[in-house]
């Protein structure tokens, strides 16, 4: 089993940016399962009923989320019918919404789990525990099991990579939309990375534009931060291989496309 997971996808530059390579890499990778997380997909802030939709047209089979998933209020009016989006599982209990879907592949199925960290972010249900449920729950099913861990620090993810080391196939890390280079196959059979990466603006700072940034950095003073919409950009993402007998990890592959790392067929 192929799994392609594309990187926090930012504003409309980001959105083209899947919609014009998504079709380019299923046709070189052929992956079964295309998962991309769109927290910030609606102009850095959130997501709506319609750029889902456009999601799930353009070939992307699940949505992942993060901290930003109550941003944009439209996500109220769609998010209990959206079949193929998932937010952290570890948000409180009763919060619109579900942390993990089964995606199936043939005669089998792939679960596919949101959480979020907590180190220098809100202080929710612990991730490390909820994962302990979840797992349990998707390995009565399926031993095909993909996290998407949304979280700031690098510590707080390699340790639930090193938590859930041979319980799942594949631990990836969002939210910091820069793509590390630290992509390996734990002991146990789990693929890691502590972040796939950003797809959006290439030529600012997290996605956003870079003199308000800057500004603040340089006085201390509150900024408005904005996406870029126009410009370069980059694409983020991973290859994932999985075995099909054992649901242990054989490969991860990172992706960058950009300008300087153009995507050759």
């Amino acid at each position: 089993m192929r799994v392609l997971f594309i990187g926090d996808v930012v504003g409309s530059l980001g959105r083209n940016t899947l919609t014009e390579y998504l079709p380019k890499l299923k046709k070189a990778y052929r992956p079964q399962v295309t998962i991309a997380n769109g927290e910030n997909a609606a102009a850095g802030r959130g997501i709506t009923g319609k750029i889902y939709k456009k999601f799930l047209q353009d070939g992307v089979d699940v949505i992942t989320l993060g901290n930003h998933t109550w941003d944009n209020r439209d996500i109220f009016e769609f998010i209990g019918d959206a079949k193929k989006m998932i937010r952290p599982a570890n948000f409180p209990e009763g919060t619109p919404g579900t942390g993990m879907v089964f995606v199936k592949v043939n005669a089998i199925e792939l679960a596919v789990i949101n959480m979020q960290a907590r180190s220098f972010m809100v202080d929710i249900d612990d991730p490390f525990r909820k994962m302990d449920e979840l797992v349990t729950i998707a390995r009565k099913r399926t031993p095909f099991i993909f996290v998407d861990f949304h979280g700031e620090t690098t510590s707080e993810k390699q340790a639930m990579g090193w938590y859930l080391d041979g319980r799942v196939s594949a631990v990836v890390g969002t939210h910091t939309h820069v793509q590390t280079n630290d992509a390996r196959i734990l002991p146990q059979g789990t693929a890691y990375l502590s972040d796939v990466g950003m797809t959006g603006p290439y030529d600012g700072i997290l996605g956003m534009k870079r003199e308000p940034i800057i500004e603040k950095f340089l006085t201390a003073l509150p900024q408005r931060f904005e996406v870029i919409e126009n410009g370069r950009s980059i694409l983020s993402a991973c290859l994932i291989e999985i075995d099909e007998q054992t649901g242990k990890a054989k490969s991860i592959r990172p992706i960058q496309i950009s300008e300087d790392r153009p995507f050759t067929e």
